[in-house]
């Protein structure tokens, strides 16, 4: 088959508009464009060329702001108006086969046939005959947040693989680069017919929630220790998380919907990580890293190895709380995600902060006070080796040791300390006497 069904064209898409694109993508064809409202038609040279333009322009080409469409023109002999569906799983919601469906023209009607199985079958009428040729093939697009979609790929795209072989389809995930700060969320397109598009939603949708599941989990053994942090307005969970809003106050008093880190001068955290891990953090080309610096709102830089053989890399990572917590979230995320722990274990990386050397002894408290009640709230390690020499700038280092949430909440606490330390030299610098224009 060689002659070519071109569709979701925009109505005002015309003959050079197509053959620009088959020029591009050098792909020769051996007749005009005959050009249609919505749609076009073309014959290739040959079957190969054929299949090779499906494979490269078909969902991946725009045209006017649409992505074209391109596969094997049926001919009209096998255009039927009516369709029938049949094996459609019992958990597949009405709403989402008709969403599915509309996406190729107007359904006159679509009603269930009774079966003795569990599938269902289902009559499908269009208001033509050429849309309804489409739905033989069908995209199922699903919004996925970017903090589940490493785990729904897996470790050398292992879990995606699986589905499509399992489900007979073909499963893409839009690119990195697309993401924003203010949306998380990758596109999974799914293609096959209504029947395996079905199979592939409920593997895909098993997986996110799984992954959701024990990142819910997690967070809740440790929110209600960083209090009035508002986790979900930090763009490592869903908006649909599920996490209560607070059960006391009038709703003025209710936290808002943007990040609760109060105003604060940019700090600077070396993170340890697995050396094995780098590349995964780096990413392809450096797009991993360069999308969590512009996601997180940080300075993100991995420092050369120590050594050659050197087990852990320092990541060095600078920006305001709010920067902090989520680069450092997504770290530890894409951690768990590579596989580079044990499934069942968690992620625990180090953390190294500067303090200045004259507050190292209110971090540490009267015999180890502050520091043991420091590690009793937050479950995070927190050690400031003793007899160091501070650097030129005066500092000394703290060493934090835990997950996520623990490593969290010791960062915030030695904060609210040094804030503290500096505000009590600032009320001693005001009464240590008056302005000398006032001396007499």
């Amino acid at each position: 088959m060689n002659k070519l069904y071109i569709g979701n064209l925009s109505d005002n898409a015309a003959p050079s508009d197509l053959e620009s694109i088959f020029k591009d993508a050098k792909i020769p064809v051996s007749g005009p464009f005959l050009v249609k409202t919505g749609y076009a038609f073309v014959d290739c040279p040959d079957e190969s060329w054929a299949l090779k333009a499906i494979e490269a322009l078909s969902g991946k080409i725009e045209l006017h702001g649409k992505p074209i469409e391109v596969e094997h023109s049926v001919p009209k002999r096998q255009r039927i108006r009516k369709l029938q569906i049949r094996n459609i799983p019992p958990h597949l919601q009405w709403e989402v086969l008709d969403s599915l469906l509309v996406q190729y023209g107007v359904v006159e009607s679509c009603e269930q046939v009774n079966t003795d199985s569990e599938t269902a079958v289902v009559n499908v009428t269009y208001s033509s005959k050429d849309q309804a040729r489409h739905t033989e093939e069908i995209p199922l697009k699903i919004l996925a947040h970017n903090n589940f979609v490493g785990r729904l790929i897996g470790k050398e795209g292992r879990n995606l693989k699986k589905i499509e072989q399992d489900t007979d389809t073909k499963i893409t995930i839009s690119p990195l680069q697309e993401l924003t700060l203010y949306n998380p969320e990758r596109t999974i397109t799914v293609k096959g017919n209504v029947e395996t598009c079905a199979k592939a939603e409920e593997e895909i949708m098993k997986k996110i929630r799984e992954s959701y599941e024990n990142d819910i989990a997690s967070m809740n053994l440790q929110a209600h220790l960083i209090p009035g942090l508002n986790l979900n307005a930090l763009g490592l969970f869903p908006p649909t998380s599920g996490m209560p809003p607070p059960t006391s106050g009038p709703p003025s008093a209710m936290t808002p919907p943007y990040p609760q880190f109060e105003q604060s001068e940019t700090e600077t955290v070396h993170l340890f990580i697995p050396a094995l891990s780098v590349g995964a953090i780096i990413g392809k080309q450096g797009q991993h890293i360069k999308q969590l610096s512009r996601f997180a709102g940080a300075s993100i830089k991995i420092a050369p190895a120590e050594a050659p053989d050197a087990k852990v890399r320092m990541v060095i990572i600078t920006g305001p709380p709010e920067a902090q917590f989520k680069a450092q979230g997504r770290i530890y995320g894409k951690i768990k995600e590579e596989n580079f722990v044990s499934p069942k274990e968690e992620v625990k990386l180090e953390a190294h902060i500067r303090v200045p050397s004259f507050a190292a002894g209110r971090v540490i408290g009267k015999g180890g006070k502050t520091v043991n009640e420091l590690q009793n709230l937050s479950s995070a390690e927190v050690v400031v080796p003793r007899d160091q020499t501070p650097d030129e700038n005066d500092q000394v280092v703290v060493k934090i040791t835990g997950h996520f949430y623990a490593c969290q909440v010791a960062q915030r606490k030695i904060q609210e300390i040094l804030t503290q330390v500096k505000q009590h030299q600032q009320q001693k610098a005001l009464q240590s006497g008056p302005p000398q224009s006032r001396r007499k």
